[in-house]
């Protein structure tokens, strides 16, 4: 992973994907039912809508640590979104990702989700990055362990996966 110098907006790009900060515009398109021609054709995806819909309620999620539209290196089309919960609670932050079904299969989710969590654990207040999974979502459970995360507790139907740097980690 690599990202360019500014942490402020700073896209986090990897070998197939650029992972870049969502503007407002392109959140009011989301909710407005606009489609730019740099949008896959199946994007955006209800999840996306849904987080589009909570930034006025949670600005920080158009911050450096927040939430970025996932765009296809090769196509330069947007193929999915990918964020982080921010602010962080005592040093665990979630994330929360999701690709559309067109793009399913490539591994873009564990790509993007291994180089987002990367980034976030550079914040010196995060020392976890965490994600909770239905159990019934095996394929959600995958991308998780392919991006690095390890099981941490299981309940009745969900699992939370965490990513953690031991030397930062104060619990």
């Amino acid at each position: 992973m690599s990202s360019t110098s500014s942490p402020v907006h700073a896209d986090v790009v990897t070998k197939r994907l650029v992972l870049r900060p969502w503007t407002r515009s392109e959140a009011t398109a989301v909710l407005d039912g606009t489609r730019p021609p740099h949008w896959a054709d199946d994007f955006p995806a209800e999840g996306d809508r849904v987080v589009a819909g909570l930034f006025d309620k949670y600005p920080d999620w158009l911050g450096a640590y927040g939430h970025r539209l996932v765009i296809e290196h090769d196509s330069g089309l947007v193929v999915g979104s990918i964020g982080l919960f921010w602010p962080p609670s005592e040093g665990v932050l979630e994330i929360g990702y999701g690709i559309v079904a067109s793009r399913r299969g490539r591994g873009y989710a564990p790509e993007a989700t291994q180089a987002l969590a990367e980034f976030a654990l550079t914040a010196p207040e995060v020392h976890t990055v965490s994600a909770d999974v239905e159990l019934a979502n095996p394929a959600s459970v995958r991308v998780l362990e392919k991006a690095g995360f390890y099981r941490w507790a299981t309940g009745e139907n969900v699992a939370t996966f965490r990513i953690t740097i031991p030397d930062r980690d104060v619990r």
